[in-house]
């Protein structure tokens, strides 16, 4: 049987992939473009740990205030496919779609992932829309075809996801230790019976203790 080919729009195919949680952390990783989207790149980047390049023929003033304090090496010309040769990841955020493809055709030659920002032409990889608490993350993503829905999705999941569940996260990651210590399985465990007991309830009003205790008993 054939395999099936991803739903087009506007006829263009979606771009169904498969998500992942890439550790930037130590990596170098090169932003070509210094402009107010490349910054918000950067900025995500560097949170993660990232060693950020960046190549620009310009940068705005955010990315210079980066470069200024020593967050981030500025190559303050046109890129060039060396630029890439010691780079684990690379991010696109130009407004030249001819640019845009010389990153990806090197980055292709490499074979290294690339990004390119609002250019699902030039991309091996798309980014997703995420909310993060801590270790609790949740990436909403829409194949490339409206980055503005996966937008709105994240903003209604913020407004459910306060920081409740990143303490909640805690303790579940402390139970299941526990179990797995006791040489029991931690996929046997109730935790659905935890959920619908009303756990969330008792974090988020701060009452720690009795969320422990009803976590207990469920498992």
């Amino acid at each position: 049987m054939a395999e099936s080919t991803p739903t087009s729009d506007a006829g263009r195919p979606g771009l169904s992939g498969w998500p992942v949680n890439l550790l930037v952390a130590g990596r170098r990783v090169v932003v070509v473009g210094g402009g107010r989207i490349a910054a918000r790149k950067i900025a995500s980047l560097l949170e993660l740990g990232a060693v950020v390049v960046v190549v620009a023929i310009r940068v705005d003033d955010e990315v210079a205030e980066l470069r200024a304090a020593g967050r981030v090496q500025v190559l303050e010309r046109e890129f060039a496919p060396a630029d890439l040769d010691d780079a684990w990841l690379v991010v696109t955020a130009t407004d030249s779609s001819a640019v845009n493809r010389s990153v990806f055709t090197a980055a292709e030659d490499r074979r290294m992932f690339c990004n390119g920002a609002d250019d699902p032409d030039n991309c091996s990889f798309t980014l997703m829309s995420v909310v993060r608490q801590s270790d609790l993350v949740v990436a909403l993503g829409t194949g490339g075809r409206s980055p503005a829905l996966a937008t709105w999705l994240k903003h209604h999941v913020q407004e459910e996801m306060g920081p409740e569940y990143a303490q909640l996260l805690d303790l579940l990651s402390e139970a299941r230790e526990e179990i797995r210590a006791s040489g029991r399985s931690s996929e046997d465990a109730d935790w659905q019976r935890a959920f619908e007991s009303g756990i969330v309830d008792l974090v988020r009003a701060g009452r720690l203790a009795e969320a422990k205790e009803l976590l207990s008993a469920c498992l």
